[in-house]
């Protein structure tokens, strides 16, 4: 019998055909898995064994000790303190928002704002690194440290970590050379990490002063530990040997800087200095190098690096005395008579004027209709260049801007350094003003006018400088023209006290100052503080103990309100409506190593006010060098303990810092001077 066919196809072959292509698409089956598994495990295998591993390894981040700050002698100024922070890490905090955030607003007792901004860095670390830990409270006390502790099993994904946090030993001296640190923010966190940082969220950075300009010098660079941890981040410390040798990273710690400030010569600054606000700089003429540095008031670095409550952020920003600005180099005033020197150098530069040129003073110098004062009423006679300079005649100095115009004053004071900012860098600057006819041309209503030479020959007027630029001026006339950028840092050491760095002084430009203009100038400064009727030559007596040395100085008193037909004495006029009393000079004269600015702010007299500050300075500085020539070396990286004794705030300041403006009288007004803007 035939067997029956469909088609021309039989049941067997059509059964073989079937098993044909089941075989064929079984085989590509195979094929395809057999190449994402090579894909897998293979190509992208340590893509995917990285992420499995960071489902249960944690890396626990190293801190690196950030560098401390010394003075010149080794004397540690800033270091790190220990302290317990909180953490959470957002991928092992189970139920946060609902239970875990809640519990440690309830235990940390958060306040609603508190307790947002905590839920905001949480959601936020979540998207960016889940496995990063976020510091929510740092600084805990012991008790909230027992808290947490003792409630560890209900948060899931809360850690207690030593964290260093930064501690200033100085407190409020030298806070606007430090700086301060806080908590960085997204906006830098982003940048900072673009350009190769390695910042996480909730890490401070410097700012102001030493701590922000050499942040990435200070802060150095942080390790990783890996740890073995379960679902809810707990360390499960049976599998953490598995890990093998390359479970740490260790950190490396940043760089010390040394400065060039010496806390004994300081000290000595903070105690003379009598003033409620104002500054003092010291400087080597020699180098640029900066010896002492006085800002008053400061501010606490340790209040603002922790944890800073916003009333107390209102109290310093409220404060009328403006205790975050910098006064040394971040404010400008008029420096009066202290300026006279650069209106003398352009007048003996002019060739119309000598230091033999005479002067008559009848009390004030009379230009059109008016007449501009002198500070001595009944004037001070036939005057010369020496003796203006010792008895700071204004009349002397009025003459010579009549003669020979504000431009040539002007450009001697740029050629100094005035007008434009130092290049310190390390602390924020302003260029203060150095007039010229064009300055007044564009800033004056009616433009230049004759009579404005006139007020700017004394330092007054549009006339603006900050105690660093004074400072330098002097110092480029006691080294003969050599104008220095200023600095503060001597080096940079590694953790073991080696140099990684040393910085040299810095020329700037060197002034075209003729050698017999230049003595004539220093001729008249000595006179101010050597012989009887210099407006220095008291404070000089009581506050330098050898009388062979020479001191070159120039006091000033800067007029701050608008004279009246009556002269006030100073305990009579309101605290901000009093001139600032102004000191400039340096020793010794014949071999100059020190020159130093006072600028003590609505304090008065210069000489009475400014100068015993100055001379006191001047003494210790020679007192120390005397000194470390025959004592042995101190002993390296001492913590610095504070010594100065200064005098308890007068009823003055204390109403002042309540925004109270009394017509009180501060210490040293008692002087019978009824001269309202005399040296």
């Amino acid at each position: 019998m035939t067997p029956p066919t469909l088609g021309n196809t039989t049941p067997g072959r059509e059964l073989k055909r079937r098993f044909l292509w089941l075989g064929l698409a079984m085989s590509l089956g195979l094929v395809m898995l057999s190449i994402q598994l090579y894909r897998l495990q293979i190509t992208r295998g340590d893509e995917y064994a990285a992420k499995s591993v960071a489902n249960f390894v944690k890396e626990v981040r190293l801190r690196a000790d950030r560098g401390v700050i010394k003075d010149a002698r080794g004397t540690i100024l800033v270091d790190s303190r220990p302290s317990f922070d909180a953490f959470i890490t957002p991928a092992f905090c189970t139920d946060c928002f609902e239970q875990v955030i809640p519990r440690l607003a309830e235990l940390l007792q958060w306040d609603a704002d508190q307790r947002k901004k905590v839920e905001d860095t949480v959601r936020m670390g979540r998207r960016n690194a889940p496995f990063q830990p976020v510091p929510v409270r740092v600084d805990l006390t012991r008790d909230e440290y027992d808290r947490l502790a003792a409630r560890r099993d209900i948060l899931d994904g809360v850690e207690v970590a030593p964290v260093p946090h930064r501690f200033y030993r100085t407190n409020t001296v030298l806070s606007h050379v430090l700086g301060y640190m806080n908590e960085i923010t997204q906006e830098e966190l982003e940048r900072l990490n673009a350009d190769g940082g390695r910042y996480a969220l909730g890490d401070y950075i410097g700012r102001r002063g030493l701590e922000r300009y050499f942040e990435q010098r200070l802060r150095g660079q942080d390790g990783v530990r890996k740890e073995v941890v379960n679902a809810r981040g707990q360390t499960i410390e049976e599998l953490n040997v598995k890990l093998g040798d390359n479970a740490v990273v260790p950190p490396v710690a940043g760089s010390n800087l040394v400065l060039s400030i010496d806390m004994r010569l300081q000290e000595e600054a903070e105690r003379a200095f009598p003033g409620a606000t104002g500054a003092v700089v010291a400087i080597d003429v020699n180098t640029g190098f900066i010896k002492a540095l006085v800002s008053r008031p400061g501010f606490d670095p340790n209040l603002l690096t922790g944890r800073v409550t916003p009333a107390q952020m209102a109290l310093l920003s409220r404060d009328p005395l403006e205790p975050m600005v910098n006064r040394v180099a971040a404010e400008h005033y008029s420096p009066g008579s202290t300026f006279k020197v650069v209106t003398q150098l352009a007048a003996y530069k002019s060739g119309s004027f000598r230091p033999e040129t005479m002067v008559s003073c009848p009390g004030g110098y009379r230009l059109g209709a008016r007449t501009w004062r002198c500070h001595k009423d009944s004037g001070h006679g036939l005057m010369d260049g020496y003796n203006a300079m010792k008895t700071s005649c204004d009349t002397w100095f009025y003459k010579v801007a009549d003669t020979i115009g504000l431009d040539p004053i002007g450009e001697m004071g740029k050629a100094l350094g005035l007008g434009a900012p130092t290049g310190i860098n390390v602390v924020a600057e302003v260029p203060g003003i150095m007039p010229t006819s064009a300055y007044h041309d564009k800033a004056s209503p009616g433009g230049y006018t004759k009579g404005m030479a006139l007020n700017s020959a004394i330092g007054q007027g549009d006339n603006n400088v900050t105690p660093l630029q004074l400072a330098l001026v002097y110092a480029a006339i006691a080294n003969g023209g050599t104008l220095y950028k200023p600095q503060m840092v001597q080096r940079l050491e590694n953790l073991d006290g080696q140099v990684i760095e040393e910085f040299k002084p810095e020329v700037v430009r060197r002034v075209d100052i003729p050698r017999a203009h230049r003595d004539a100038v220093v001729e008249g400064l000595v006179k101010v503080a050597q012989e009887p009727g210099g407006t220095a030559y008291r404070a000089r007596m009581a506050g330098i103990s050898d009388k062979s040395m020479k001191v070159a100085a120039k006091t000033g008193t800067a007029q701050v309100a608008r004279l009246g037909t009556v002269r006030l004495k100073t305990h009579q006029m309101s605290y901000f409506e009093r001139d600032h009393a102004w000191f400039a000079g340096f020793a010794p004269a014949d071999k100059p190593e020190l020159a130093i600015v006072v600028l003590n702010e609505h304090g008065g007299h210069g000489g009475s006010d400014a100068a015993p500050t100055a001379m006191a300075v001047i003494q210790k500085y020679f007192d120390l060098k005397k000194q470390d020539a025959t004592a042995p070396p101190p002993r390296p990286n001492q913590p610095y303990t504070p010594s100065v004794s200064r005098r308890a705030p007068s009823a003055d300041e204390a109403a002042l810092t309540r925004g109270v403006l009394p017509p009180a009288q501060l210490p040293g007004d008692e002087e019978d001077d009824t001269r309202a803007t005399a040296d």
